[in-house]
Formats: C-alpha cells, sequence, structure tokens
C-alpha cells in the first residue's frame, strides 16, 4: 500500500476519503459555498497539500453522479510527486442550469495511479497496425 502524507492547510478542512473499501477514487470536498452558472468555470481550493513517492501521479477527476446528472465537468488535475502545494478542484457547468455546491460537498475525486517515466527515440518509420491512422469512426458506427 502506497503511504501519502497529508497536510491541512485550514483548520477546517475535510481531508480525502474513500467512501467504499476498494474504491479507485478518493471524495474531495468543497471548502465554499459556490453557485455555478451554465458555462461558468471556477477554481475551488480544497485546502491540503500531499507527498507521496515518485512514480506516482494524483488525477482530480469527475464525480459519476455530479458529471452525468447534473453536468458538472473537472478541468485539468494532473498532480506530480514533487508538488507540495495546495490542491485544487476547477470545475466548469456544462449544462444549461445553474448548480449549487455547498461547503462540505463532494465536488471531485482524486485518484493515486502509478506512472512509467517514457524515453522518446526518434524514428523515421512506425511500425504498422491495423488501425494505422484511423482516427474518430475508423472502427465504424456501431
Amino acid at each position: 500500500m502506497l503511504k501519502v502524507k497529508i497536510k491541512k492547510l485550514y483548520e477546517d478542512v475535510k481531508l480525502p476519503d474513500y467512501a467504499h473499501s476498494g474504491d479507485a477514487g478518493m471524495d474531495l470536498y468543497s471548502r465554499e459555498d459556490k453557485m455555478l452558472t451554465p458555462g461558468e468555470r471556477y477554481n475551488f481550493m480544497i485546502g491540503f497539500a500531499l507527498e507521496f513517492s515518485k512514480g506516482y501521479v494524483a488525477l482530480v477527476k469527475d464525480k459519476g453522479s455530479t458529471s452525468n446528472k447534473y453536468g458538472l465537468h473537472t478541468m485539468g488535475g494532473v498532480y506530480d510527486a514533487g508538488y507540495r502545494g495546495e490542491y485544487n478542484v476547477e470545475l466548469i457547468n456544462l449544462s444549461q442550469e445553474s448548480y449549487q455546491i455547498k461547503k462540505g460537498d463532494k465536488i471531485a475525486q482524486l485518484v493515486i495511479l502509478p506512472i512509467e517515466i517514457a524515453e522518446f527515440e526518434e524514428a523515421s518509420d512506425l511500425s504498422q497496425t491495423s488501425r494505422g491512422e484511423g482516427r474518430f469512426g475508423s472502427t465504424g458506427k456501431q
């Protein structure tokens, strides 16, 4: 199990937690009340900093319920192992309705994953595959 240090930056911070044993993502909580109007983006500072080992990354991802039901989507959210600043959640309201967020509401989730560091090797040719250069729709309509 990966050990992660967490530092509360404010006394009232609700720390991230897993809703269920075995969940991949832990819930992140708002520290403030905010009405998000249609099309509005807002950066929620969430009041903690983390320390974890090289070879891992923390990713901020959508909450399934708020994304699917209310059109809230996270923007960005890649935290490298060397970052020690305050974590935040940038949300955008993609719906046609305003959405009220209250202090303590779950607004996103944080997933910590192992990563592989890539070493690029310039090449003049790439191997052939069945997909080739096929882009969107390359597998048909179904």
